[in-house]
């Protein structure tokens, strides 16, 4: 569910270090909204990252 059907932004993975340098693996999500927008000249409920929504690449459905 956490990626943007604009972009195709999802889950990375890395590791995470903590101060003593013990690592283990961790996640990072990106900020995903579920919004309805204008696809195709129809309103749509799809999952949108904040990124998209602050650039203008999809039109919001009022």
């Amino acid at each position: 569910m956490a990626k943007c059907e604009v972009c195709g932004k999802g889950v990375s993975f890395g590791i995470q270090v903590s101060h003593s340098h013990r690592r283990s693996n961790r996640t990072w999500k990106p900020n995903v909204k579920r919004v309805k927008v204008i696809m195709d000249g129809t309103p749509k409920r799809v999952y949108v990252c904040t990124r998209c929504l602050r650039s203008g690449k999809v039109t919001r459905a009022v």
